[in-house]
């Protein structure tokens, strides 16, 4: 087990570093002569069709609707193994990264309200900031070596589960449109076959993968957001099974395994080359102190590390959990600074709060994301550098 969490923290470390790139090249060329290709890019509409169906969309909503559904499809076969067999299959082990987790997500929600409560508009966008990155912590984290046990860094591989569980159920509750009946009806069909080929153990990849395409297909035409397809579909893939071949096999590891690597360094990144793109030709510092840029800047920052660190306290206090093995509270502290970092979860749920109805405040929870996720780092990059003494 071990061996399998080094080799998941070395590919989410590297695709951290990647991640940064796609980023830097994003905000490179959003501020070059090229920015208007890249927006007009972006916001050209590709379409698919067989006879009269037909989907079009512009190539920045089929990367956030369909390859961000891989993404989602990558955490919930996460979340499953990590329950099932993993750093979370017992309620000691789960307890601290979900509280901590749970005040990581409560207390910048809260902030965020206290100077957006009065905007009906600008109020959509109080989840922007109860997210944590875990590509680009994990990425920053190996760039201070021995600065960071290794129990720490599978805590937070932990509390960015929970973290993205609880993304995942915001966006399902609070971020659905109008529903379609009649493609909601289908998706179910989608799932009862995806429950039955579960209970008559079926292990096909490519059935599960097959079925789930449909699911997404009749989600985007239901309201519901059509990346969560990603998730329910993780949720019937079999652990372990006997293939035709009479061999055992495990489908979950197999296609987290398949996942990894087109996640991690091509899916996330173009998500943050497609989102991250922020031109500051037409910005100034007085946008920095906007109610919605404010409040993600303050929740990331301030209210991150206050949520983490209370809840951990309190979890241990309350014998509820452990503090993981040889981390200091000067350690614990520096990774809750760290989970300010929200970026790809936090760009993804204003891009659904904003995108569409408010370009203002699209732009703006922009740069609050940025600028937070960069304070949130930099803060934390010199307290583990300079404060924390190299583990032996």
């Amino acid at each position: 087990m071990f061996e399998s969490i080094r080799r998941f923290l070395r590919l989410e470390a590297s695709s951290g570093l990647v991640l940064m790139g796609a980023t830097f090249v994003a905000l490179l060329v959003a501020n070059s002569p090229w920015q208007d290709a890249y927006h007009q890019l972006l916001s050209l509409k590709l379409t698919v069709s067989i006879e009269q169906y037909h989907i079009a969309k512009p190539i920045q909503l089929w990367i956030n609707d369909g390859l961000m559904a891989i993404f989602f499809l990558l955490v919930g076969l996460e979340l499953k193994r990590e329950v099932i067999e993993g750093e979370l299959n017992s309620r000691k082990k789960m307890m601290l990264p979900m509280l901590a987790a749970i005040g990581g997500m409560a207390i910048p929600a809260l902030i965020y309200a206290v100077f957006n409560s009065a905007n009906e508009i600008a109020i959509k966008g109080w989840a922007i900031p109860t997210a944590t990155d875990i590509a680009f912590t994990l990425g920053i984290l190996i760039l201070l070596g021995d600065r960071v046990p290794r129990s720490l860094k599978i805590f937070l591989v932990s509390l960015a589960i929970f973290d993205d569980l609880g993304a995942i159920i915001i966006i399902a509750i609070f971020y659905t449109d109008q529903l379609s009946l009649n493609a909601l009806f289908i998706s179910m069909v989608c799932i009862v076959c995806l429950w039955l080929m579960n209970r008559v153990e079926v292990v096909s990849k490519a059935g599960y993968l097959l079925v789930g395409v449909l699911m997404w297909l009749a989600l985007l035409k239901s309201g519901v957001h059509a990346t969560l397809a990603g998730v329910v579909l993780a949720i019937f893939v079999p652990v372990r099974g006997i293939d035709w071949d009479q061999q055992k096999c495990q489908p979950l590891q197999e296609l987290e395994n398949d996942l990894h690597g087109p996640v991690g360094f091509f899916i996330v990144p173009v998500f943050a080359f497609a989102n991250a793109g922020l031109s500051f030709s037409k910005l100034n510092w007085s946008d920095v102190f906007e109610p919605v840029s404010l409040g993600i800047i303050l929740g990331l920052v301030f209210g991150k590390q206050l949520g983490v660190l209370s809840m951990v306290w309190l979890g241990i206090r309350l014998k509820l959990g452990v503090m993981p093995k040889g981390v200091t509270w000067s350690q614990m502290y520096g990774v809750a600074v760290l989970c300010g970092v929200g970026f790809t979860m936090s760009l993804f749920i204003g891009g659904l709060a904003f995108a569409q109805t408010d370009p203002m405040n699209m732009i703006d929870s922009r740069l609050g994301i940025l600028l937070g996720s960069f304070i949130s780092a930099l803060w934390a990059v010199l307290w583990l550098r300079f404060f924390c003494k190299p583990v032996h």
